[in-house]
């Protein structure tokens, strides 16, 4: 019998159960005793046949597809998230499209996606336009916002405590003596860039300061070096700067010493958000806020598969702390006088 014309009633036979039986064997979290999942696999594996999922989805109804959008991996956050995310929608027996998309064109790319009839959608360092959020919700497709939010759309939303993250850092720059203190953003239109400046200028006055100044990296390597050439171009130049995130700090941090002849942090200190890897690289040791990718994608995961098998779409949103993580890229706080 050739290998690709065995059936799984073929199976059922060789393994003398019902053909409803070998459907379960192939099902993750199905009913089916250990003797029976293992007399089905083995007669399986002697006829050589591989179960269909394609043809399973189509009599099933269900595809047990999960959509992941990305704008962009360069940001060392994302592929760690990517991973997580894949292997723990994999652990719940989901399987996962990556779709990349580009600035200002995500609708036409989640509308490709749903013609794979996936079950749910999870969008990293992407969004999507809130008249499509609602299409998705009405069609029943639940749709997760990983690391930024929309208030105005009804998808489901996973990110860190960006406001209090950013304000911590304020804190520790203000504490470390430093008094010209500067920010380059993300985008503009980022929820996660707009929280954590906003953030940022609420330690700040917490602490009887204001932002010496601003410029914005849009989230890339040559906008960051952009970004600090800039501001730090000038006669009076900044003694902090709190970067949007890792992936920007790293390249400040190459043109504030490698163009620039600058000391860190003996001349500038340089701060960051994500903590991703790189981050504790002796060539980088920067000082940043983690956040948490591990519990933020089992928050996402858990969001998405419970409207997913409960087939009802609710707006969810997730919050989860973050923490300063204290390195060599800055100054630390100056001991109590007295």
């Amino acid at each position: 019998m050739a290998k690709g014309s065995v059936t799984s009633g073929d199976v059922a036979r060789r393994a003398n159960v019902s053909q409803s039986a070998v459907s379960r064997a192939f099902s993750p979290g199905a009913s089916v005793s250990d003797q029976t999942r293992k007399r089905v696999l083995d007669a399986a594996k002697e006829l050589g046949y591989r179960p269909n999922a394609i043809a399973r989805a189509m009599i099933s109804g269900r595809s047990r597809l999960i959509a992941i959008l990305v704008a962009y991996l360069d940001n060392q956050f994302y592929p760690v998230v990517l991973e997580q995310m894949s292997r723990a929608l994999q652990d719940r027996g989901y399987q996962v499209l990556l779709f990349m998309t580009d600035p200002g064109n995500q609708d036409q790319v989640v509308q490709k996606m749903l013609q794979y009839q996936v079950e749910g959608i999870v969008m990293a360092s992407a969004t999507l336009s809130s008249s499509l959020a609602r299409e998705c919700a009405s069609t029943g497709t639940p749709v997760v916002l990983f690391n930024r939010y929309v208030p105005s759309s009804p998808t489901s939303s996973v990110t860190s405590d960006n406001i209090e993250g950013a304000r911590q850092l304020a804190h520790f720059l203000d504490a470390g003596g430093h008094r010209r203190i500067v920010f380059i953003a993300g985008h503009e239109d980022s929820s996660t860039s707009r929280d954590r400046e906003a953030g940022f200028h609420k330690g700040l006055a917490e602490c009887g300061r204001a932002l010496f100044g601003r410029s914005v990296g849009g989230y890339s390597f040559d906008g960051a070096a952009r970004a600090a050439r800039e501001l730090f171009g000038g006669r009076d130049r900044p003694d902090a700067v709190f970067v949007a995130n890792d992936h920007m700090a790293f390249s400040v941090m190459d043109v504030l010493r490698g163009e620039l002849k600058l000391r860190i942090p003996e001349d500038v200190s340089v701060v960051g958000y994500d903590d991703v890897p790189e981050a504790g690289w002796a060539g980088y040791n920067l000082t940043t806020v983690t956040q948490p990718s591990g519990p933020m994608v089992e928050a996402a995961v858990s969001i998405l598969i419970e409207q997913v098998e409960n087939r009802v779409v609710d707006k969810r949103a997730a919050v989860l702390p973050a923490r300063l993580v204290v390195r060599g890229s800055a100054r630390l706080p100056r001991p109590p006088a007295g």
